[in-house]
């Protein structure tokens, strides 16, 4: 506990994916982005100046993401990289707060419902391993 007040104000996804691009939103913003790609690609959404998810910037990451993109050396970006998150993590851009709170049921007929086949995966996976009782 932190002392930390909220009020939650649900809204359509669509609404709420509008208003986070057009950065509308103030204060505290609860997102669960899953975007494809890798280290770069999130990092430009969501911390880069100009990026969708940017509310802000900082131009020293903003120099280091742009060296990064040009670095052909893969461990030297590889470096850039981390210190960029670094600078996120030390800056606190982010305040990550997570809660998974997915709501999942297996019936009586079910064997083996795949839950906690893959360590915090939240989803009954994979198929493949999911088994029914017999009738």
């Amino acid at each position: 506990m932190v002392g930390i007040r909220a009020k939650l104000r649900p809204i359509e996804r669509a609404a709420f994916i509008k208003g986070y691009a057009e950065k509308t939103f103030k204060n505290i913003i609860q997102s669960g982005p899953g975007a494809f790609g890798n280290a770069a690609t999130r990092l430009e959404a969501f911390v880069v100046k100009g990026g969708t998810f940017a509310y802000g910037n900082y131009p020293d990451i903003d120099a280091l993401y742009q060296q990064q993109a040009v670095e052909l050396n893969h461990q030297r970006r590889e470096a850039i990289l981390h210190e960029i998150q670094q600078l996120v993590y030390q800056r606190t851009i982010y305040a990550p707060i997570w809660q998974l709170a997915f709501i999942n049921g297996v019936g009586p007929r079910v064997g083996e419902s795949g839950f906690g086949l893959i360590a915090r995966f939240p989803y009954t996976s994979p198929y493949e391993d999911i088994t029914l009782k017999g009738t």
